[in-house]
């Protein structure tokens, strides 16, 4: 009789300690499942803006002194972009310049080795002019396409705006014997709340 009941507080001593370790287990598992679904919904709210823009520089252009090149006024899309990815202006978090690349479209045989330093600038409606790109020293080997640093700044303001501008701030070590048509392609990396949460 005293071996049952031993027997029988044992089992449920176990019991408990199993309960309390399964409980605990399946706390730690919801607490890691939580998270994983915050995470990927956070990467639902991160996209990225593409724009392509093209600028000439002229024959004209003076060796060793800057000259500034402007692009046309370049329509954002801001809000059709934004409500594809399921936000809306006022719910960017950050917008950053990921990557910027100049194209040289033509002449054809050319490359950048003309350029001795550039700077891109950008401007928007009440808004100050700012440098987002630049590179110092151009490379005498650089070939038809040339990637430029970033700033990192936060640029949402910018590009929530209907349109902005580039300037480009060319400095050039060669004579141009022809007009330079040069391709600017950017990456805007958007960080943004989703619409209903």
């Amino acid at each position: 009789m005293d071996d049952s009941r031993e027997i029988y507080f044992f089992f449920f001593r176990c019991r408990d300690r199993i309960l309390e370790f399964m409980k605990r287990y399946l706390m730690i598992f919801a607490i890691i499942a939580g998270f994983s679904a915050c995470d990927k919904l956070d990467e639902l709210t991160k996209f990225e803006m593409d724009y392509s823009q093209r600028v000439v520089i002229p024959s004209s252009t003076g060796v060793d002194l800057p000259f500034d090149v402007y692009s046309p006024e370049t329509e954002t899309n801001s809000s059709s972009e934004f409500a594809v990815n399921d936000t809306r202006k006022d719910l960017i978090e950050e917008i950053i310049l990921r990557k910027l690349t100049l194209k040289l479209k033509s002449p054809e045989e050319e490359d950048f080795s003309f350029l001795e330093s550039i700077k891109v600038y950008m401007s928007a409606d009440d808004l100050p002019e700012i440098r987002i790109a630049w590179n110092e020293e151009v490379a005498a080997t650089t070939g038809g396409t040339l990637e430029l640093l970033t700033s990192g700044d936060d640029l949402k303001d910018y590009i929530k705006k209907d349109k902005f501008t580039l300037r480009l701030e060319t400095v050039t070590d060669e004579f141009l014997s022809s007009d330079h048509e040069i391709d600017v392609l950017s990456v805007f990396f958007v960080d943004a709340k989703v619409l209903g949460l």
